[in-house]
């Protein structure tokens, strides 16, 4: 009976042993990958609409600067009102990452605010007082601050989401979501054309 005893002790490391080594298998043959580039694909979009953000809170400051402009040049500031009223008052699903449809809507509505405001900040040309004014100086600085932002942290986010997305389809990443995480799906990312647009020219 004590030698029985004394040998379920000794299995007692064993165990634990064999626990930790099947553990750290499990890790280099990447199990963790897909909620780890998960985590990061939703940081970098946290941080994408973070500096969506931020140039939206930038306009009124702009609007109010500029809202000196003739007569004529009122439907232009009026677009990038309601263009940043689109952008910023729609209510995101929880699922924008995997729904193509909502996130090609989000990706418009920001692709109209750009366009709206790029055609402000071109039109602001005909008015020197405008553009040497010390407050229109200042957004203008941070406007162009604001847009090399989005633009990096769009490349961040098309970045993690690739790595993610490659490893649902590739193996072993493949065996870990069919065995593991059933429930991950695919993300969407931004489109080439919206890539390829040129950031709102801001330097005069």
């Amino acid at each position: 009976m004590a030698r029985n005893f004394s040998i379920s002790i000794l299995r007692i490391p064993a165990i634990f042993l064999g626990t930790a080594l099947l553990t750290a298998a499990l890790s280099g043959c990447g199990v963790n990958n897909i909620p780890t580039y998960e985590e990061k694909a939703k940081a970098g979009w946290s941080e994408v609409l973070n500096q969506y953000q931020r140039r939206a809170d930038l306009i009124p400051n702009l609007i109010e600067t500029v809202k000196g402009f003739a007569e004529q040049e009122r439907k232009v500031l009026t677009e990038v009102v309601e263009a940043r009223a689109k952008a910023t008052q729609t209510k995101l699903p929880a699922d924008i990452l995997n729904n193509p449809d909502a996130f090609k809507k989000f990706q418009e509505a920001q692709g109209q605010l750009g366009g709206a405001l790029s055609r402000l900040l071109v039109t602001v040309e005909r008015y020197p007082d405008i553009k040497s004014n010390q407050n229109f100086l200042t957004l203008q600085t941070q406007l162009e601050g604001t847009e090399n932002r989005i633009a990096i942290a769009r490349r961040d986010y098309i970045e993690n989401v690739r790595l993610y997305n490659t490893e649902l389809r590739t193996i072993p990443g493949r065996w870990w979501k069919a065995f593991i995480y059933p429930d991950a799906k695919a993300m969407v990312t931004f489109s080439i054309d919206e890539e390829k647009k040129e950031p709102p020219k801001v330097k005069f």
